[in-house]
């Protein structure tokens, strides 16, 4: 078989590969969403919680006035890594930016596929099932089975420099990952010039605007990037 029928039948595979998973993932989507609500309607419906429906809608303005930024701004940041496929899985899934990322990256990093192509999103399919594995397997042994006894013997100082230290060492590891994966200097640079200057030069003179610093660091970053990104001229024949 030549090598031009092998890349046409791959290039098909992975195609066929990308409608079923779009199929079967939006549909596990709304089944997990119809599940996930199905208790909650259940009690508000037969419960005689007496819980009136502006309540509901006051509940659900206040929780969407916290992350309504974040439903914006992860799906923007996880996708150009994750691909499609990749994303239902990590929605469906959680722990995104401290697990399933780390995982995406490292193994598009082992066999040296660029994030964005469909080996970098097969790969990341790959790396998500093996981290949902190994963490259900780690649940199950050191939080079902030994949790109350590792707590017990654990120096309460130790939990809590854990506690303080664990997310900042688990990000800065995925920034350094996806930096040395991207090798993309001039957006990596323009990252780190927006985050300094809406940490120390826009929080601090709109203190409001907190909440949203996440966001504006991601929005500013895409589009400065976008317009100082390298334009190369198009060839004509």
């Amino acid at each position: 078989m030549s090598t031009s029928l092998i890349t046409e039948a791959s290039t098909a595979s992975l195609d066929e590969f990308d409608r079923t998973t779009s199929r079967w993932g939006r549909l596990t989507m709304i089944a997990g969403l119809i599940i996930s609500l199905a208790g909650p309607m259940y009690l508000v419906v037969f419960g005689n919680l007496d819980v009136a429906t502006s309540q509901l809608w006051t509940a659900f303005a206040a929780v969407a006035g916290t992350f309504f930024v974040i439903w914006l701004v992860e799906p923007l940041t996880y996708f150009p890594i994750l691909g499609p496929a990749a994303m239902y899985q990590a929605f469906m899934i959680g722990n995104i930016s401290n697990k399933l990322l780390p995982s995406a990256l490292v193994a598009q990093t082992n066999i040296g596929a660029k994030p964005g192509t469909k080996r970098g999103d097969l790969a990341a399919v790959m790396a998500i099932c093996g981290a949902a594995a190994v963490h259900l397997t780690s649940l199950l042994v050191f939080v079902g089975l030994l949790g109350t006894w590792l707590i017990s013997v654990i120096p309460e100082d130790l939990i809590a420099v854990a506690r303080l230290y664990v997310l900042p060492a688990v990000m800065g590891a995925v920034i350094v990952q996806a930096i040395v994966s991207m090798k993309q200097l001039r957006p990596t640079l323009t990252a780190f010039g927006v985050v300094l200057v809406v940490q120390f030069v826009l929080l601090p003179l709109v203190p409001g605007l907190t909440m949203m610093s996440t966001a504006l660091s991601v929005i500013g970053t895409i589009f400065i990037a976008w317009f100082a990104r390298k334009r190369t001229s198009a060839v004509v024949a």
